[in-house]
């Protein structure tokens, strides 16, 4: 018999989180993206809640637990069973970071999730390497190794190479806070959907249904939901209040689209910013919104209905190659190029990204971000403002592709409209998790002379 016809033998957050890793790790999904498709009716509320937390805490950990795993398990990860080392990463992590779980129940369910997913066999094994991990609860992970990198690597649950290159330009302490700070769990921040409610509203319509919120000491119009997420994520679903980071946020602001004005964003997907910037000018713009993929696309087209965006026309291209506007088409007033990346600043969304990044990538990417910038030159009209962002905090997706950009475009960094700590002297826009408290994002205010 199938063991998933049987009756489940672990709670359901258990399971949920799982099924979640285990598809993480052979299919190359996104946690974040599974959690917010697990049916509401085969969860309660506070097990959705907890199948997220150990989730996403397993793959913050996941360098630290495998430590842990390894050194009582006596044999290298990648020598267990998948199962296994998914049952034995989400036992470590409850034994060493939630501590309203008893041990005993992070033992007795880890136990209980290889013999319900295939891995009976090793259910003793499982048992006796989190029985003994539970009697050193204060063990330090990477004690034993030698080497400062390695160590701080594993101590931060951050690849060594990700460690260095950081400590590099960034020194050491910094480094280390902006790992740790990606391995926190980010506040859930929002707007308020102008185009069908006002901000009074909206705050009160949340305060009625017991949630509170601040606003956001970096960016006008963005809040920092205190309690109450869950009213929050059901207002958005409602398209009252849209999520997204302040960070985020501040991109739309700096590209300061007028009403009446074209704009194009060329890797708009799942249109976070293009919205935004339809709400800020009041649905009144004319806003192109790009992406090469389709299947983003419909996203954005069900995020305007659900918003109440009639001002976005949605176009599948390739925007590394040459853009399919006419020579004698006007120009375009505002471009912002939010350009695909290594994603480095959203760790604390996306922990999964760290273990999937290799070095070659940061260059890889870069070629796509010079070539993306080249084709939306010709595209912007003289004195047309070009807003260049990214979600990564690595100079060579951003002061680097900037500069190489200018040394042959027509255009000029202006100053943008930014709180003063997160201008860099360049006049670039930075903004870090363990500094700012927001995802890490840069930006390039550009006008076209």
């Amino acid at each position: 018999m199938n063991p998933k016809q049987l009756k489940p033998l672990t709670s359901p957050a258990r399971g949920a989180a799982f099924e979640i890793l285990r598809r993480v790790e052979t299919e190359r999904a996104y946690a974040s993206v599974l959690i917010a498709s697990l049916p509401d009716t085969d969860l309660s509320r506070e097990d959705r809640a907890l199948a997220q937390e150990i989730t996403l805490g397993v793959l913050r950990w996941q360098l630290a637990l495998d430590y842990f795993i390894e050194r009582y398990a006596g044999r290298p990860v990648h020598r267990l069973d998948l199962p296994v080392l998914i049952a034995l990463r989400m036992g470590f992590y409850q034994l060493r970071h939630l501590a309203r779980v008893p041990d005993s129940a992070a033992v007795n369910e880890s136990v209980k999730l290889v013999k319900e997913f295939g891995a009976r066999s090793a259910s003793g094994f499982v048992n006796a390497v989190l029985r003994k991990a539970a009697r050193n609860p204060g063990e330090e992970a990477g004690r034993s190794i030698e080497d400062p990198v390695e160590r701080a690597s594993v101590q931060t649950s951050h690849p060594a190479w990700m460690v260095r290159r950081w400590a590099a330009w960034l020194g050491e302490a910094d480094a280390r806070a902006l790992a740790l700070a990606n391995n926190a769990v980010p506040p859930l921040a929002f707007r308020v959907n102008t185009l069908r409610t006002t901000v009074d509203a909206a705050l009160a319509d949340l305060e009625a249904q017991g949630a509170t919120a601040t606003p956001s000491g970096f960016v006008p119009g963005a809040f920092v939901a205190e309690k109450g997420a869950n009213a929050v994520v059901r207002a958005a679903e409602r398209g009252s209040v849209y999520l997204q980071d302040e960070a985020s946020q501040l991109v739309s602001l700096l590209l300061d689209a007028q009403p009446g004005e074209r704009v194009l964003d060329l890797c708009a997907a799942p249109g976070s910013k293009a919205s935004h910037i339809a709400a800020l000018t009041a649905n009144r713009a004319r806003i192109v919104a790009c992406d090469i993929h389709p299947h983003r696309l419909a996203l954005l087209v069900a995020a305007c209905k659900r918003l109440g965006i009639d001002s976005i026309d949605a176009v599948s291209l390739n925007a590394t190659r040459e853009l399919p506007f006419a020579d004698d088409a006007p120009r375009f007033d505002r471009v912002l190029i939010d350009a695909p990346c290594t994603g480095t600043g959203t760790l604390r969304r996306h922990p999964e990204i760290k273990w999937r990044l290799a070095p070659d990538d940061i260059s890889r990417l870069a070629e796509v971000q010079v070539s993306l910038l080249a084709g939306a030159a010709s595209f912007t009209r003289s004195g047309g403002r070009l807003v260049y962002s990214t979600c990564s905090v690595e100079p060579e997706e951003n002061e680097q592709v900037i500069e190489q950009f200018l040394e042959s475009a027509p255009f000029r960094v202006i100053q943008p409209a930014a709180p003063f700590e997160m201008i860099t002297p360049d006049n670039f826009v930075r903004t870090f998790p363990h500094r700012h408290g927001t995802d890490g994002f840069f930006a390039a205010v550009l006008e076209k002379t």
